[in-house]
């Protein structure tokens, strides 16, 4: 039976005004009937145009039919056999530009809700099922994972299924990368991460904390200790600045260490004495996800005025639709076709404002999009007494600079070929460190790739 209904089943969530004073996750989920009845709207499609569109390959259209029989638990075991982080998948992958965006439902209406779905699916499981993980034989070899993110988590979850033996190193003092640091409770509630996290040490995954690789020991010193591959995962966690006037002021910081400090050090929670400065006035640099999550938290830290400033329109803005329709329906106030020039101190060195010049879009630049083009004369201040800059990561070159005969690309990441192999033996890399800043899913992807290369390489040396 299908559902003919042109529209996904709206996702419950905390009213607006409420929300943007807490930090409990936004949506509520689907309930069993809701997630059902969206599932019925699947087509079941011949060519799965779904599952092409999706990183790391999961059967779509095969999970979705058990959840439109109410075999919920059936339905998880088809997601888990490719995604080994499906209730953060499901809460923060860009599906509209993926596996939604190729659904054919969406030709005639709103495609099916698949992220929606796979979030219900591994609650559901969470709440109701049971693991069943059956180890492999052990095939005798060590891996080492260099970092705890997306990538890091899913290179560690497919080696482990496959019988090697993993151990994963994280500089922080909490695993998962990105996923405990950068993103807020709001959208990711960090006893997900953990959970998730936990499921893989259950199947033999070791997890070593506060190691910093290319620090406390480098690669080759892995090498020494055992391992016979290594796997670098390690994210993009070096914040970009502008270079302009007034950057070193009392009140700028970088999103990374902003987020950082409310989702890892957890800021937002009175019993903690994480230092962050609460003011009433905050502009927020940049227009991508993160700019949208740094606003979003500065709303919820209690300021009155939260600017988003990015220099072209919305049109062009990277960030995910539903992020920015979120923080519209929070307050947060877009300032677009603006530029900051200058950021102003007073006689403390602290901010009190941030001098903006207004732009407009000119021919396609290399990226396609149009260039922004100052308008003489047209600059103005606004009154911010906070400054938050988020307009880029790039890669941290500690284990770049500590590796011998490991090369860069041309973007000063890792260089890798298509099977993330890198140009020192036996090492591969992949995520944000290979790509610069993207996304979960994508990151995710590049470490199953890389995964399927180790395997390969043991096989090929045996």
């Amino acid at each position: 039976m299908i559902n003919l209904e042109k529209t996904k089943n709206p996702m419950p969530q905390q009213e607006p005004m409420v929300r943007n004073r807490n930090f409990e996750e936004v949506a509520t989920g689907y309930t069993e009937e809701t997630a059902v009845n969206e599932a019925m709207r699947c087509l079941k499609c011949r060519t799965k145009p779904c599952t092409k569109g999706c990183p790391v390959k999961i059967h779509i259209p095969e999970f979705i039919d058990a959840v439109s029989k109410g075999e919920f638990e059936e339905a998880y075991s088809i997601i888990s056999q490719t995604s080994s982080l499906p209730a953060i998948c499901g809460r923060v992958c860009p599906q509209e530009n993926q596996c939604e965006g190729r659904c054919v439902q969406g030709a005639f209406g709103e495609p099916v809700a698949i992220g929606r779905l796979e979030r219900f699916v591994a609650d559901w499981h969470d709440a109701n099922g049971t693991d069943n993980f059956k180890a492999p034989e052990p095939n005798g070899h060590k891996v080492a994972v260099v970092g705890s993110g997306p990538a890091g988590l899913a290179c560690a979850g497919d080696l482990i299924g496959i019988g090697y033996d993993v151990t994963v190193f994280e500089s922080l003092h909490k695993a998962g990368g990105v996923l405990a640091y950068g993103i807020p409770e709001f959208r990711l509630p960090k006893a997900i991460v953990a959970k998730e996290v936990s499921k893989l040490e259950e199947k033999g995954v070791k997890v070593i904390k506060n190691a910093v690789i290319g620090q406390s020991m480098n690669v080759d010193e892995l090498f020494a200790d055992g391992y016979e591959a290594v796997f670098i995962g390690t994210g993009a966690g070096l914040p970009s600045f502008m270079n302009i006037p007034g950057e070193n002021l009392l009140g700028v910081c970088s999103a990374n260490e902003y987020l950082t400090r409310i989702n890892l050090m957890k800021a937002y929670l009175s019993d903690y004495d994480t230092p962050i400065q609460k003011v009433r006035n905050v502009a927020v640099v940049g227009g991508g996800n993160v700019a949208m999550d740094a606003a979003r938290c500065a709303k919820r830290m209690g300021a009155d005025h939260v600017y988003i400033i990015y220099r072209r329109s919305m049109d062009e803005i990277p960030a995910r639709r539903e992020e920015i329709e979120h923080a519209i329906e929070e307050g947060i106030e877009f300032k677009l076709l603006n530029n900051p020039v200058k950021i102003i101190g007073d006689e403390d060195n602290r901010v009190c404002g941030i001098e903006c010049v207004e732009m407009k879009l000119g021919e396609p630049d290399a990226s396609g999009r149009r260039r922004p083009v100052e308008v003489e004369g047209s600059n103005f201040v606004l009154d911010v007494e906070e400054v938050i800059m988020s307009i880029g990561t790039r890669l941290n070159k500690l284990i770049l600079n500590t590796t011998e005969n490991l090369e860069p690309n041309e973007r000063g990441g890792i260089g890798t070929d298509e099977k993330a192999a890198t140009s020192h033996k036996a090492v591969f890399a992949g995520g944000d460190a290979v790509t610069g800043a993207a996304t979960v899913i994508l990151a995710m992807g590049a470490g199953k790739t890389a995964a399927e290369s180790i395997d390969e390489y043991f096989k090929e040396n045996k």
